[in-house]
């Protein structure tokens, strides 16, 4: 079964919006990544899990926020030290693409 286009293209837009975080880094499994590959690592979970990824929101949850061995969320680190998990900045940027 397919992703609707619509959604698709959010996931897209969110997966690209990760990607551009310059300066930032991703933390998963308490190992910080690059942007870059964190945006591989999105990709692949994401084929991984097609199956039940429908809308963007599914995306959000079942493969952008918490990691399936260990269970802990994936945080993104800015620039200045801040930290937020990528649940919540992925919601708050779904939110802007629907507004």
């Amino acid at each position: 079964q397919t992703v609707p286009a619509a959604e698709r293209q959010k996931i897209e837009s969110l997966i690209k919006q990760v990607g551009g975080l310059k300066n930032a880094k991703f933390i998963r499994n308490g190992s910080t990544y690059e942007v870059a590959t964190a945006v591989r690592f999105l990709r692949g979970k994401w084929d991984a899990n097609a199956d039940d990824v429908k809308t963007a929101r599914d995306f959000i949850d079942k493969v952008a926020s918490i990691s399936g061995t260990s269970g802990k969320p994936y945080l993104i680190r800015f620039n200045d030290g801040r930290e937020i998990r990528s649940r919540d900045y992925l919601l708050a940027e779904l939110q802007k693409l629907e507004s």
